[in-house]
């Protein structure tokens, strides 16, 4: 007698018994990763087009081979174009690739907050002392930052201001090629204050070559 064909139910199990073997899911399309590249197992379709750990070209495999490729290198299976047909995988350690991308991200999107740094004299400042002071003013001129110098009266020193007002102008004159004066001088009960921020230097266009 000439045999039946097999039932939908036998073909269905069949086919269901070969995936759970094999990991591996024959299709077109794939769903769209949720959060970055697929990994190891994630990568479901198959064959790929596959790129060794040194970026040579290892043409068209079974995934289920790359991944064994990749175990045996101690690295992982990386979709990196998957809307190509075959999508094309590497082998490469993951978790590198992510830290790169990370550290990549950080530079890319940080901005330095521009900060306000204090350097405070006394009207009998000496001149090495004030240009020690200059020396930490420029430093923080240079990165951008704004520098409030003070001037500390004590006592007596309250009947003597163009003595804090010297050193204070002192201080101004020798940090002009860094710095503007955004706050004048002015006193503030037993201090004398001048806001100073950093100077913007115009770039100078490349010369010109001569002909």
């Amino acid at each position: 007698m000439p045999c039946s064909p097999p039932s939908l139910e036998s073909q269905a199990a069949n086919h269901s018994r070969f995936e759970g073997e094999s990991g591996i899911r024959h299709f077109d399309q794939q769903p769209p990763a949720s959060r970055g590249p697929r990994i190891n197992e994630q990568i479901r379709i198959s064959p790929i087009r596959l790129i060794g750990a040194n970026g040579e070209q290892l043409d068209i495999v079974p995934t289920s081979r790359a991944l064994e490729l990749a175990r045996e290198a101690d690295l992982d299976l990386v979709e990196v174009a998957p809307d190509e047909r075959p999508p094309v995988c590497r082998i490469l350690d993951y978790g590198k690739l992510r830290f790169r991308t990370s550290q990549k991200g950080n530079k890319s999107g940080k901005v330095r907050q521009q900060k306000l740094k204090e350097i405070r004299v006394r009207p009998k400042t000496g001149d090495h002392d004030v240009d020690t002071k200059v020396n930490q003013a420029r430093k923080f001129l240079e990165h951008n930052d704004k520098v409030l110098i003070t001037v500390l009266f004590r006592g007596r020193e309250m009947q003597h201001q163009e003595e804090g007002r010297r050193v204070l102008d002192l201080v101004l004159e020798k940090l002009a090629d860094v710095g503007k004066v955004e706050r004048p001088p002015s006193m503030d009960g037993r201090k004398m204050t001048a806001l100073v921020s950093p100077k913007v230097v115009a770039k100078q266009p490349p010369p010109r070559p001569t002909t």
